[in-house]
């Protein structure tokens, strides 16, 4: 496990440097990087091991052992913070070994981090995701008592009640009633039976799209309706076989991080919760998914990730040409803004 260090600035040729650190992340925090950082990250977005009862090969602890090592990572991220940033943690459920019984150390490792660090619980999300196959298999599948656990948490933490956040960056489309109500011009205005009174141009004016939920619908939980996702998560697809990265993947017989997140999620508390040219940090690099979408996004990103394989894959991920198509607008609008100002 050491903390030496890959070099990875320059691997993208592009206008916003990124570094992919290879090592422990306690380890690289506890040296160098935290004085690096401290003070200056405006986003720690990542999906850390999970409290799962089986070891993983990306590494996991479990139980006790867990949730001590899980809230010692909270005043070390909590001194990397920016005033204004945040910290979203993707997390899934766990459960108590050989017991259909859901286990409470994902609850309890997430209050004992908050409490270490005196964060701000500042709101939870709930990723929703069908594919994911049905799991405790033991349970769901064999003997049948329990239903298929089909999301993860998401949780959002700040050192102060108001983080940088701005919800018109992340709208969801509206819905075809909604359509309909603006091309109309008119509608039911009033008195509701919840007592809210609803002014007569209270929902006729066009913001673009409205706001998202903390409820991020993957697929479809309507067979009768699209999934109203913002429009950023939108333009990723959940199980597209057929990207760059695993279209390499399967090139190279490279079997890809088996707990990767969700592409358009990243994007969203990217989008949401920076602005261009803002830091973001993720301390459990994988495969490089929040690395990517940062890079897109033209903001500036770290990562530590252990695992050499992952590192390689990372590499792989951010080797995408589409990066290089998506930077091409932002060097555009960045050397015509120069001009402007001389």
């Amino acid at each position: 496990m050491g903390n030496t260090v890959k070099g990875h600035r320059g691997l993208l040729q592009g206008n916003y440097e990124g570094r992919l650190h290879h090592g422990n992340t306690n380890l690289l925090l506890e040296s160098r990087l935290l004085r690096e950082l401290k003070g200056r990250v405006n986003l720690i977005l990542t999906s850390p091991p999970y409290p799962l009862n089986q070891k993983k090969k990306y590494g996991n602890e479990q139980g006790e052992a867990y949730k001590k090592w899980f809230t010692e990572l909270a005043p070390l991220f909590k001194e990397l913070l920016a005033p204004n940033g945040s910290i979203v943690m993707e997390i899934g459920n766990a459960w108590e070994p050989q017991r259909p019984v859901q286990s409470l150390l994902h609850l309890e490792s997430l209050l004992g981090f908050v409490k270490a660090a005196d964060l701000r619980l500042i709101q939870e999300f709930i990723c929703y995701n069908p594919s994911k196959l049905p799991s405790p298999a033991q349970w769901v599948t064999v003997n049948r008592i329990r239903t298929v656990d089909s999301y993860t948490h998401i949780w959002w933490m700040a050192k102060d009640d108001f983080p940088k956040a701005d919800n018109t960056k992340v709208l969801r489309p509206y819905s075809k009633s909604m359509q309909q109500l603006l091309k109309r011009g008119t509608f039911n205005a009033g008195k509701r039976p919840s007592e809210h009174h609803i002014s007569k141009g209270g929902f006729l004016k066009d913001h673009g799209g409205s706001i998202a939920h903390n409820l991020l619908e993957l697929e479809h939980l309507d067979g009768d309706r699209d999934p109203r996702l913002p429009h950023n998560v939108l333009s990723f697809s959940n199980t597209n076989s057929n990207d760059y990265f695993m279209r390499t993947c399967r090139e190279q017989g490279i079997t890809p991080h088996p707990a990767r997140m969700h592409m358009g999620v990243a994007d969203f508390f990217i989008q949401f919760l920076t602005d261009p040219g803002d830091l973001v940090f993720d301390p459990f690099a994988g495969s490089g998914t929040t690395l990517y979408a940062a890079e897109k996004a033209a903001r500036k990103w770290i990562g530590c990730e252990l695992d050499e394989g992952y590192i390689e894959q990372a590499r792989i991920r951010l080797s995408d040409p589409a990066l290089k198509e998506a930077r091409k607008p932002m060097k555009a609008k960045s050397t015509t803004k120069k001009k402007t100002t001389r």
